[in-house]
């Protein structure tokens, strides 16, 4: 036997156990675990290409994985100013001036990760930021994704001059006039000002890309399900991987819209390369609470939220009907409570291939029995709460929702206590894509900016080794053993036992994917 790694006076942590393997070293061959044991075990499998790291006494995790992420399209979203940190109006107009006054003559102005509670009860509109945006062409996207606020300039420029009529549920939002606000709903209206934009090049992009890949294996990603794969996606992971600059393992589950063919998401099922694959369908149910877009069984407090994304839900039944059919996994979106409800009842007739429904942002009792009944994955993205929502309910989700549903927020400890099998991610670039903080979130519920700050669903925490679960094993990794990937993560710290407050901290020491360093602290 010959080895390509060998890892020494390591702590192997088991993630279903949450104890301790009774070996200090690790060999990984071919991209697999081959052998376990002690150092004098494994010495004589030390050949002189052999890479030899001494842990001197880390933790060695399964790879982390994030659960829903989109390192692709994100890589374009976050380009220009990170508006996330901005909490009122004043810093939000002094964050867009600084920008601004960076940009050179004509240049558009980018911004994302822009927070509704911002505006507090004003409405989201280029005029409510002001004379900041004006005469300039800006496109800020609001942290959900699903939303675009546009300076009139970049209107004017796109042809925006009124309403659109679309195939989904989107919306240019305008005025009593019919003038514009500059607040564009679900991703057909943005896109209309977003084509308008001048792009980055081929190469520039994919820069970027291999930039944001690079960052999450520093993280401690070794793995992603990611949320997207168009043909296009596909070529600059295909371009990246032949490269050998892809850091991480990424399973692809390209969009299915209203009106599209499934013939050729079928088709593309299993296309992929050494590190990614084609595995699965993205759908979209509804859209977001804080836009008014989500699918409620009852209507927000602006008496919003009551439809849902396809037009006719009955076609979405059709495609998933197809999809299963042919054996794809379908990963939806379902934020609002009808919406989940109408996915898992169209999931009654569904086999067990591993469907999902991702988000489920407020659930009602009777619901949460039926993702461990009908095998349904239940994938959350707990920083959200942590980072968009209050414990008071005085933030824009809480509000529009009311004290009952918001009550019911991202219940994961009620999923995993009924038996679903929960996966956690962080739906990057909605959320920061460092696993350990992902996990923080999960355990504490209260913002990273300040922990001081009351959970909000205390009781609906998980525990650390439900958390560690979440994004291993539940994810799709393995358990350490001799035939496993070797996709490893290194921790500093034993993540079960450092504090909720200080996870987020741990040091990363080494990220492997495939049995390949792609991670290394400079001083190990």
């Amino acid at each position: 036997m010959v080895s390509d790694l060998v890892l020494l006076n390591a702590r192997l942590l088991d993630p279903v156990t949450g104890r301790f393997l009774p070996h200090g070293a690790l060999v990984a061959h071919g991209g697999e675990i081959v052998a376990v044991g002690d150092e004098f075990s494994v010495r004589p499998l030390i050949r002189p290409a052999t890479t030899v790291i001494d842990l001197r006494d880390a933790v060695v995790t399964p790879g982390l994985i994030d659960g829903h992420c989109h390192p692709v399209s994100g890589a374009d979203l976050t380009r220009g100013a990170d508006l996330s940190a901005c909490t009122d109006l004043p810093a939000l107009r002094a964050e867009l001036d600084r920008a601004r006054r960076a940009l050179a003559p004509g240049e558009w102005l980018h911004g994302w990760g822009l927070d509704p509670n911002v505006f507090g009860d004003l409405p989201i509109s280029a005029d409510t930021v002001g004379p900041v945006l004006d005469g300039v062409p800006a496109v800020l996207r609001l942290f959900d994704a699903h939303s675009t606020l546009a300076s009139h300039r970049a209107l004017e420029l796109a042809g925006v001059t009124g309403p659109r009529r679309f195939a989904e549920q989107a919306e240019v939002v305008c005025d009593e006039r019919g003038r514009p606000t500059g607040l564009l709903l679900e991703e057909p209206a943005s896109m209309l000002v977003e084509d308008a934009a001048p792009k980055p090049t081929g190469e520039q992009f994919r820069a970027r890309v291999a930039e944001v890949l690079r960052g999450m294996a520093a993280a401690g990603l070794t793995g992603g399900h990611m949320m997207e794969g168009d043909v296009a996606e596909r070529a600059v992971l295909r371009e990246l991987d032949e490269r050998g600059e892809l850091p991480l393992r990424l399973r692809l589950a390209p969009w299915c819209r209203p009106g599209d063919g499934v013939g050729e998401l079928i088709a593309a099922q299993g296309e992929g390369g050494a590190l990614w694959r084609v595995d699965g369908v993205k759908l979209f149910m509804d859209g977001t609470i804080d836009n008014g877009t989500a699918w409620l069984e009852k209507p927000d407090c602006h008496g919003e939220s009551v439809h849902a994304y396809w037009p006719d839900p009955l076609l979405f039944r059709k495609v998933i009907g197809e999809l299963d059919a042919a054996g794809v996994p379908t990963a939806t979106h379902a934020i609002g409570d009808a919406a989940v409800r109408f996915v898992l009842e169209t999931h009654e007739k569904s086999r067990k291939i591993g469907h999902r429904i991702e988000h489920i942002e407020t659930l009602p009792d009777d619901l949460v029995p039926r993702f461990a009944e009908l095998g349904v994955t239940a994938s959350m993205q707990p920083t959200h709460c942590c980072e968009f929502t209050r414990a008071d309910h005085t933030d824009n989700w809480s509000r529009r929702l009311g004290e009952d549903r918001a009550a019911r927020a991202w219940r994961c400890r009620d999923l995993w206590e009924a038996g679903a099998t929960v996966v956690l991610g962080s739906d990057w670039p909605i959320a920061p894509y460092p696993p350990l903080g992902v996990m923080a979130g999960a355990r504490h519920r209260r913002p990273a900016r300040d922990l001081t700050q009351p959970p909000h669903g205390p009781d609906q925490a998980l525990t650390p080794l439900q958390a560690l679960r979440g994004m291993t094993v539940n994810a799709g990794s393995g358990r350490l053993a001799v035939g496993d990937r070797a996709d490893l993560t290194v921790l500093a710290d034993d993540p079960l036992r450092v504090s909720d407050q200080d996870l987020a901290a741990l040091p990363v020491r080494l990220t492997v994917t495939g049995g390949r360093v792609v991670h290394r602290a400079a001083d190990l």
